[in-house]
């Protein structure tokens, strides 16, 4: 007696797993670049904006901190020689937005004088820099 032969089943690569890591990993790199970005400013507590946007071209940050210091590119700064410091820096880059990190605290005033120092440079981009409200 003789017992029948099994059917010959061509062997199969499960891909599923495979694709569960990649989608691991993938995640994985998504969730490091977010918190790779580059903070050019001083710790200030920013005032919340809902429809604040994220700049990504050459950045010169003007900071004023709660005592209205200032600072330009993390350098200490004095609003008299402000505008030729981001001469400076502006060099030939007409892409260069000049960021205003406020603090949320800071005298209205202080950040209107910093803006219209800035204002009289030619060709000058200003932002002025917001956080997200947490939901």
């Amino acid at each position: 007696m003789r017992l029948p032969e099994e059917p010959d089943i061509p062997p199969q690569i499960n891909i599923v797993p495979m694709i569960d890591v990649i989608f691991a990993l993938l995640t994985f790199f998504i969730m490091s670049a977010l918190y790779l970005t580059r903070s050019a400013g001083l710790p200030v507590n920013l005032p919340k904006a809902i429809t604040a946007e994220t700049q990504f071209k050459d950045e010169i940050v003007v900071t004023v901190n709660r005592q209205g210091q200032l600072s330009l590119n993390r350098e200490p700064a004095q609003i008299e020689d402000l505008q030729a410091r981001v001469r400076t820096l502006m060099g030939n880059s007409p892409q260069a937005v000049v960021v205003i990190n406020a603090d949320d605290r800071v005298n209205h005033g202080r950040v209107v004088a910093v803006m219209d120092q800035l204002r009289q440079i030619p060709g000058v981009r200003i932002a002025i820099a917001a956080e997200r409200p947490s939901m």
